[in-house]
C-alpha cells in the first residue's frame, strides 16, 4: 500500500501551512449547509481545527457544500459552552465573540496575529448570554444595510481572512510545518496520507509509523 508521490507532496504542502493558533468556536448552528461552509472556509484559510458546541457526538455536515474539507480540518466537539471556553483558554486562546452590544469593537481595530478564536453563533439568535459573558472581547462587522447580521459562514470567512491578512503582513504564515507541534504534524501527516489505516493502529494501540520522503511507510 502506497501513495502517489504527487499526492503526498500535495498533502504535505497543505499541512505545512496549517495554523494551530487560529480557530473558531461555533454555537447554535444546526444547519448542515452552514456548518459545512464554515469548515470549508477553515480549510481554505489554513485553519488546523475548528470547535463546535454540540450535544451530539458528531458535527453534521453537508458534503456537497463542504467539498470534502471536513477530512482536512480537525473537528472538536464540546458538550457545553463552559467546557469549550475552558479548554480553549487553557490552550492560550483569546476569544473574540461576534456580538452587537455597547462594548463591541470594530473587528478591523484589533490584532488577530496570536492565539485567536472567533466565537460565532447562529445569525438569527447570535451568541447566548452565557457564552457572550465568557469571551474576552465582543466584536462586530460594520454593515450599511437594513439587515444587522450576516450569514454565520460569511461572518466567519470575513474574520478568518482578516486574521490571515494580518499574519501575512507580519510574515507569520507557516510554510514548513512550523504552525504545528512536531507530534501533531507527524500524526496528522500519517492520517491524511493513510486514512484507511487509522483504526488499525488505534485498535492495536500502536504509534503511527514514520513516512519517507515519498510517503511510503517506513518499516
Amino acid at each position: 500500500m502506497s501513495v502517489l508521490p504527487r499526492r503526498f507532496k500535495r498533502i504535505k504542502d497543505v499541512l505545512n501551512s496549517r495554523i494551530q493558533d487560529l480557530t473558531v468556536l461555533i454555537e447554535g448552528v444546526n444547519k448542515p449547509h452552514n456548518l459545512s461552509a464554515i469548515i470549508r472556509t477553515c480549510d481554505a484559510a489554513g485553519v488546523f481545527q475548528a470547535n463546535f458546541i454540540c450535544n451530539h457526538s458528531e458535527v453534521k455536515t453537508f458534503n456537497s457544500t463542504a467539498q470534502g474539507s471536513q477530512k482536512w480540518v480537525k473537528l472538536n466537539n464540546h458538550e457545553s459552552y463552559l467546557s469549550a471556553t475552558n479548554t480553549l483558554k487553557k490552550r492560550g486562546f483569546k476569544l473574540y465573540g461576534t456580538s452587537l452590544n455597547e462594548n463591541s469593537i470594530d473587528y478591523r481595530d484589533l490584532d488577530f496575529t496570536k492565539n485567536t478564536c472567533f466565537v460565532l453563533g447562529a445569525e438569527k439568535w447570535g451568541l447566548s448570554k452565557e457564552l457572550t459573558a465568557q469571551v474576552d472581547k465582543s466584536i462586530y462587522i460594520p454593515m450599511n444595510g437594513m439587515v444587522q447580521s450576516l450569514n454565520v459562514s460569511v461572518a466567519g470567512a470575513i474574520l478568518l481572512f482578516e486574521a490571515i491578512r494580518q499574519r501575512k503582513n507580519k510574515n507569520l504564515i507557516p510554510y514548513d510545518g512550523e504552525g504545528l507541534n512536531q507530534e501533531e504534524y507527524k500524526n496528522t501527516l500519517f492520517e491524511w496520507t493513510y486514512p484507511e489505516l487509522i483504526d488499525i493502529y488505534k485498535k492495536s494501540n500502536k504509534d503511527y509509523p514514520s513516512l519517507d520522503e515519498n510517503g511510503k511507510i517506513c518499516c
